[in-house]
């Protein structure tokens, strides 16, 4: 009976021991993906969606609610942006994003850029 026990607490052990750095990598994951919706959020940038200009905080909203959708695909911060951030899915017509006076760009290339600069600050 001890020899069972201990074996099961050896395999807990290394089960436990394997499941870590998904867990660090997936609170990772979830403070970069935070982090981009807050930075959409707070950005004051135009978002154009099918045609039609909306604040950053309606951008926010639906982009949250296109992640809630797809999170059980979304794996990294690469995958968030893919799936929720960048086309509509009902016309396949890209997000863009109007800062100010400057040019329209697609929402995926901003947002990418955005997280670049983030991990780069959290190194």
């Amino acid at each position: 009976m001890r020899r069972t026990r201990s074996g099961a607490v050896i395999l807990c052990a290394l089960a436990l021991a394997a499941l870590l750095p998904g867990l660090a990598l997936g609170a990772e994951v979830s403070e970069q993906i935070n982090h981009l919706l807050k930075f959409v959020e707070t950005s004051r940038c135009a978002f154009i969606r099918n045609g039609t200009e909306r604040d950053s905080e309606a951008a926010a909203r639906h982009i949250q609610k296109k992640y809630d959708y797809f999170r059980s695909d979304i794996h990294s911060a690469e995958d968030f942006i893919e799936l929720a951030a960048t086309k509509s899915l009902l016309t396949g017509r890209p997000y863009l994003v109007r800062c100010g006076a400057r040019q329209a760009i697609p929402a995926a290339d901003w947002l990418r850029a955005q997280l670049a600069a983030y991990r780069k600050g959290r190194k």
